[in-house]
This record gives C-alpha cells, structure tokens and sequence, in this order.
C-alpha cells in the first residue's frame, strides 16, 4: 500500500505540474479549442487514468454508481462542455477536479494505512522465531514447527511465542499487549506461560500446551482482524444509503441538465449553463465522507479499544456498548476474585492459631477452595504434628486424628453428628465448624474476596449512564447481599440455577428502556448461555481462556470490572466520531448542493465541498485510535 502511495503521490506532483503549464500555454499562445484540449488531457489522464479505468470496468459488471463513476461523468462533461453552443471552455477546472479527487484518495488510503498500523504494531505480539530445545541443542525454528509437548526457551527481552506450562526458572512478564496494563506479572514454575507477554528479567523454559494456531496471541489477532466483519448499524445504514442516494443524485442531475432548458424556450442556449450545474451537482453529490470516514472511525475505535487490553469482536458490539442502560454481573470471578480466604476465626476453648492448625491439618489432602484457604491461612505445616484416619464425609467434611485425638471439620451437621454444641455467627460467607473430642472449639469463616474495583467500577458505570446495575448469583441469599451491598449494585437474585440466570435476563430485556442496550458480564464460561442472549455478553478476566475469547462478544483481557466503564468510553468517543462525519458531511454537501443549483456554485467549490470534506473526515475518524 505504500508503494501504491507513493506513485499515487508522484503522479499528483507531475499532473499538478503539467496542469500549470497548461494553463500558462493556453494564455499566452492562440490555440484552438481542440488543441487546448489536447494539452490538458496530459495532465488529466497522468493523475484520472486509474479512476476512468476503474469506472469504467465497473460499468462493465453493472457496479457504476460509485466516486469513481461520478467524478470519471463530471470531468469528462466538463473536459467537453466547452464544445457546447456558447459555453466556456472548462479543462483546467475537469484537471483540477480530478487531481484534488486524487489528492483526497491519497489522504484516506494514508489514514486507513496509519490506523492499520497502529494496530498492527499494538498486535505485534507473534515473534517470527522460538528457541526450541531438541536432542539436547537449542536451535531456532519458527513457532509454526514447534509440536505440542516440546520446549521452548524464552530469554530476557523476548516475545512468548507459543502458550505453555512454565518447568523451569521464574520471571516477570510484560502483558501490556494483552490486557493494556503496566505492571509486570510473577511467574515461576508450574504456572501458565502465554504467548504474547514479552519476557522481562530471567530465562524460561516452558513445555508447549498448545500449537502456534491455537495459542493466546494467535486467537487475538484472528479476533482484531476479523472485527471489522461485523458492521455497526451506523456502518450498515451508510452502505444502504449510499445504493439508494447516487442513483437518486445521478437522476437529480440528469433532470437538472435537461429539464430547465426545455422549459426557457431556448434550449440550446441555455443547454451548457445547466449542463454545468449538473456536473457540479454531481461532484458535490459523491458521498465518499460517509462511505469512508465512517467504517475508518469504528476501524479506529476497535483499535484504540485494543490496546486499552478490551478486545471487541465488531463495530456493531462497540455501537451496543456506547448505548448500555443496564449491566448484569456475575458475582463469583466477575465482582468477587473468585479465590477464598479466611475472614475470621472465632475460638471457643483454644486460642486462634490453635484453632487454624486443627482445621488446616485435617484439610491437609483436600483440594476444595475452602480447604485451600484453611491452608493457606496456616501455612506451618511441617510442624511434626501426625495426621492419621482422614475420612471425608460427603455432605458434611472432613474427620480425622492429630495427635491422637480425633478432630471434626465441617458444616453444623458434622458437628451435630460429633455431638458437638455448636454456635452461630453473625459474619457471613462459609463458616467452618471445629470440633475436638466431641468438644466445640469454635469456628472459621472463609469467603470469597470482592476485587478492589468492584465498586469503582459500578460508581464508574452509573457516570457513563448506565441506569440499572443487577448481579445474579447462585451463591446464598445472605452472601449474596452482603457483596451486593459492598459494591453497590441496583439489584441482586441469589440461588440462580443456569437456567435461571437465562430466565431473569428475559425478564430484564424486556423490562429495559427502549433504544438502550443490556450487557451480561460473566467468565465466559459458565456463562455462556447468557452471555449469548444479552444485548453484548462480556467476558471478564479471560487472559488466556479459550472458552471466553469464544463465548463473548466482548473480551477484557485482565480480570478488572472497572475495564468496562472503560470500554463504554472508546464506544461513546467512536460514536460520537462517527456522528460528527456525519452531520458535518451531509450539511456542507447539502449547503453547496443548494448552491450548485441555484447557479452559484463553480466546479472549485463543487469538489472542495466533496473531497475536502472527506480529507477533514477521514482525519477526524484517526481519533478514534486514541480513544
């Protein structure tokens, strides 16, 4: 394309050249007509050759209502009209018309070509190359020969350029490219490594998970390239308004042209006054702004959405985004972290540390959430104490003897079983019950964590213009509404079956105002059946989740709900981007049309209302990539 460009240009510099010296030689030399004629078309064929050739193979195959048809018409009728019974000779203007078309291709190829490489360097997350290890030697071979279960070696500096499983050395990695965040990321062995992440400090070996067509960066790319696929109803209304308006305009003119002069009884006279005005209308008629300015502003709002770490699938979904008037959440992953922790430890008999090492030693082989967390806030396993007996109880928990003595960890039916006598706690989440020797020794509470954003996130929202905030859960009812009290949403539903979540945004996609969107914001998961059905289904935190970057329409790459707000952000500037080409192009073009009928508008003005308009179009439409 910047070959294409660059002759373009070289062809603009000649003919506007050539157009100078003809204009100098036909004032001061005596030329006929058709000798005039012949000095301007040098020019005029240097910089339209490619735009008659276009139009004209258009015309072949029953596509001739376009630019390209209605510029090769009016220049062509004006490189004639001066043959015309008492009309004026109007080559420099066809020149000119001409060469500023050209001139105003060359500003949109240019932006298109700036937009598709700002996100072409901001998607530049797929090395060419990956040190693989084979038969003891390290060689480097492109990602696309690397097989599943090999190993790769990324050095400091280096593109991760395969998905894997990390089997040796610790490191921070670079994410801006996926999630748009600053802040390195841990990793060590056994942890997920992604393609895409720029190595930062330590040597990595990692065991390849997934192919090169598969893997993290490669689904992203796919995603970005294949956006521009699913139009807004912006873009699609353009598309349809533009087969409908030039058949209309190209008719308007012919009438023009004809019309008036056989009405003022002197046909022939007038003939080439209104053949002029015409052709003016014609230029002025072309709707190129529109048709460009507004798919290159939506182009660019995907993009600067991008590299924000927010992947839109279609400029329709980023259209649905700039107009939600509710937002439906997920609780678990989305508001919550999704990762339990203990919040409380409540003792009866034993001190608090005492009443931890119980519960964390007889969780000591489960791999339950709750389990995890009791570990986690015990962390002094090794201390010589002999676990003996573990038994789980289903329904229950678990039992088993430390020390000796045999020590009950579970929910009020275990303890009730043990003939403990247990209490209630006012504090809400999991409680874990402790019992020793069928003797109560208290409690612990573990519950899930809500992510530091969460109600930034919803006060976030509610500015954008987000009216209603619902959260649906299939946790109980009592940790449902302390969470949905800590982050403030609107509305919440508590012990949702899958089903059920269906079933509610049913009710609330019916219940939403009119002309505004609804969003479900889920993992992208579990979730998918809502996720499908909502206005614009987002997945939350869907860093390298295959499930997620297919299920939503909308992907946040890191796990913060305050992405969103956001999102709704870019989609609210790319509209209102959209809008201004809009209103700006058809009023300018609406203005000097009236003018070109009315007589006093000439063919300079005719093609600076046109082309100018689109070059102020096109670069208004590039702002859209620093949304």
């Amino acid at each position: 394309m910047e070959k294409e460009n660059k002759e373009r240009l070289v062809k603009i510099i000649a003919s506007a050249v050539l157009l100078t010296a003809a204009v100098v030689v036909s004032k001061v030399a005596n030329l006929k007509m058709w000798q005039e004629l012949l000095i301007f078309l040098v020019p005029y064929l240097i910089v339209g050759g490619e735009t008659l050739m276009e139009a004209a193979e258009k015309l072949i195959h029953g596509e001739l209502l376009d630019e390209d048809f209605l510029m090769s018409i009016a220049t062509l009728g004006a490189l004639c009209i001066g043959f015309l019974p008492g009309a004026e000779s109007q080559f420099p203007e066809a020149v000119f018309v001409m060469l500023f078309f050209q001139v105003g291709e060359l500003f949109e190829d240019m932006a298109e070509d700036k937009s598709r490489e700002s996100i072409t360097k901001l998607m530049d997350i797929r090395p060419d190359t990956a040190n693989v290890e084979r038969d003891g030697e390290v060689i480097t071979v492109s990602p696309t020969e690397i097989a599943v279960g090999e190993t790769i070696i990324v050095r400091p500096g280096e593109k991760v350029p395969l998905d894997g499983e990390v089997i040796e050395g610790s490191s921070s990695l670079d994410t801006v490219a996926l999630t748009g965040e600053s802040v390195p990321r841990g990793i060590s062995v056994g942890e997920s490594l992604l393609s895409g992440c720029v190595n930062l400090t330590g040597v990595i070996k990692a065991k390849v998970t997934k192919p090169f067509g598969e893997s993290t960066a490669s689904k992203i790319l796919e995603l970005v390239e294949n956006a521009s696929e699913s139009k807004s109803k912006s873009e699609s209304f353009i598309t349809r308004f533009a087969k409908v308006y030039t058949p209309i305009v190209v008719a308007a003119a012919l009438l023009l042209a004809f019309l008036p002069p056989l009405f003022s009884g002197d046909f022939a006279g007038t003939f080439s006054k209104w053949l002029y005005r015409a052709l003016t209308f014609l230029i002025v008629s072309c709707p190129c702004a529109l048709v460009i300015s507004i798919p290159l502003a939506f182009f660019g709002g995907i993009g600067g959405a991008a590299r924000k770490g927010i992947l839109v699938k279609g400029s329709n979904y980023l259209e649905t985004l700039a107009k939600l008037g509710t937002v439906v959440f997920d609780k678990t992953g989305t508001l919550t972290e999704g990762v339990f922790e203990v919040t409380a430890v409540h003792p009866e008999i034993i001190d608090p540390k005492e009443l931890l090492h119980l519960a964390a030693h007889v969780e000591r082989y489960s791999t339950h959430p709750v389990a995890v967390s009791l570990r986690n806030a015990y962390p002094d396993e090794a201390d010589g104490c002999s676990v003996e007996d573990v038994e789980e109880v289903a329904g229950e928990g678990v039992k088993a003897k430390v020390n000796g003595k045999v020590v009950c960890v579970g929910n009020s039916k275990m303890m009730e079983s043990a003939g403990a006598d247990w209490k209630e706690c006012e504090k809400k989440g999991t409680i874990v019950h402790v019992c020793l020797d069928g003797v109560y020794v208290g409690h612990i509470v573990v519950s899930d964590r809500i992510k530091r954003d969460a109600a930034e996130a919803l006060s976030a929202l509610r500015r954008e213009g987000v009216e209603k905030t619902v959260m649906l859960t299939g946790d109980k009812e009592d940790v449902a509404a302390e969470v949905a009290a800590e982050v403030g949403v609107d509305e919440y539903r508590a012990g949702l079956l899958p089903a059920d979540k269906v079933t509610e945004i049913e009710r609330l996609l019916a219940d939403k105002q009119a002309g505004k969107g609804l969003a479900f914001v889920g993992d992208g998961i579990n979730d998918a059946p809502v996720l499908a059905r909502a206005d614009v289904g987002i997945a939350m935190g869907a860093l390298g989740s295959d499930a997620a970057i297919e299920a939503a329409d909308v992907v946040l790459m890191d796990d913060k709900p305050s992405k969103l707000a956001m999102g709704m952000k870019v989609a609210r500037k790319t509209l209102g981007i959209a809008r201004q080409n809009t209103f700006f192009s058809i009023f300018v073009k609406l203005l000097v049309l009236l003018l070109a009928v009315a007589g006093l508008a000439s063919m300079w003005m005719a093609v600076l209302a046109d082309v100018g308009v689109m070059v102020l179009a096109v670069l208004n439409s590039t702002r859209a990539l620093r949304a």
